[in-house]
């Protein structure tokens, strides 16, 4: 690997130090002004050619952006039918399931026989629509835990455990297709950061302004004894898990509260803390408050379990 190939790139760049890659010129300005972080998520790789397309590409943690030179204006820039291409498709929605009409909350797209509904389709709206997330590849559906649905360029998650910040999540497409297909080349590999001083500034050390903590329990309904967790994750503004977040949590029983620690969050943003349950009324619904602290920066959140026999 040539130290001149690992050079800075010349142009309007910018470098995301938390992956070591530039995003540039006609990329850089599809990111700024299309969703940045929330959509795109951090570059994987740098722009290259890529000979399989015959277009010039750059990935994304949740997309790729293509560059089609011939295309009119606003639509030299794409983004990859990343759903498509690995192979997500679902049958049509059924009869029954197909609206009378379109309304805000419903929308039926023939083109692919799949409607959007509900939270699903207020941000497919809000977001870019069908330049950024083209048509439904399914009806939403239950996966992993939480409801998910598939568009041609993304796959959209419903997080109703966030209580603090937006609900809706993209899947890191661009991480998985690069793990199943992987890259040509080194166009992985981290970039040094530009000098200073140089043609575009010196990127600072990302700083946590902003977070946003999720709490869930393992067992919604459970006996007046026995051991319950609960399990606890943490972001930043950027939608990035936070390590080292200090966590507590007060159990308010009909008897008196109990206060927990947690280890703090490891690199992946997560914690858990189990505890034995006290005894409880059948019924009575156990409330749990989540506290966080993180340097000068604090959040708050709930869950709850139910103790039944």
């Amino acid at each position: 690997m040539s130290a001149t190939h690992l050079q800075p790139p010349t142009g309007n760049c910018q470098y995301f130090v938390e992956t070591g890659h530039y995003v540039c010129d006609e990329f850089l300005g599809f990111y700024e002004t299309r969703g940045g972080l929330e959509i795109f998520g951090y570059p994987l790789t740098e722009a290259f050619d890529d000979p399989t397309r015959g277009l010039r590409v750059q990935y994304f943690q949740r997309a790729r952006m293509e560059w089609h030179p011939y295309n009119p204006e606003p639509y030299k820039v794409q983004l990859g039918l990343l759903v498509d291409e690995l192979g997500y498709r679902y049958p049509p929605a059924r009869q029954e399931q197909i609206p009378a009409f379109n309304s805000p909350i419903h929308h039926y797209f023939p083109e692919t026989g799949h409607v959007v509904s509900y939270a699903f389709l207020h941000f497919f709206r809000e977001k870019g629509g069908l330049d950024i997330f083209g048509y439904p590849r399914s009806e939403f559906m239950y996966e992993d835990g939480y409801i998910v649905q598939y568009f041609q360029r993304a796959r959209m998650e419903w997080h109703p455990e966030i209580l603090s910040g937006p609900q809706m999540r993209l899947t890191n497409l661009g991480e998985i297709y690069i793990e199943r297909f992987g890259i040509p080349g080194d166009y992985a590999e981290p970039r040094p950061p530009p000098e200073r001083g140089g043609p575009y500034p010196t990127p600072l050390e990302p700083t946590v302004t902003k977070l946003y903590i999720s709490a869930s329990v393992r067992y919604v309904i459970t006996g007046r004894q026995g051991v319950q967790t609960v399990f606890v994750y943490v972001t930043d503004q950027r939608q990035q898990p936070v390590q080292g977040v200090s966590v507590s949590m007060v159990v308010h029983y009909q008897s008196g509260d109990q206060r927990y620690e947690f280890k703090p969050t490891n690199a992946s943003g997560f914690t858990r803390r189990s505890f034995d349950i006290l005894p409880s009324p059948p019924g009575h619904k156990v409330v749990i408050d989540v506290t966080m602290t993180y340097g000068d920066l604090t959040a708050t959140t709930q869950t709850f379990f139910l103790p039944w026999w």
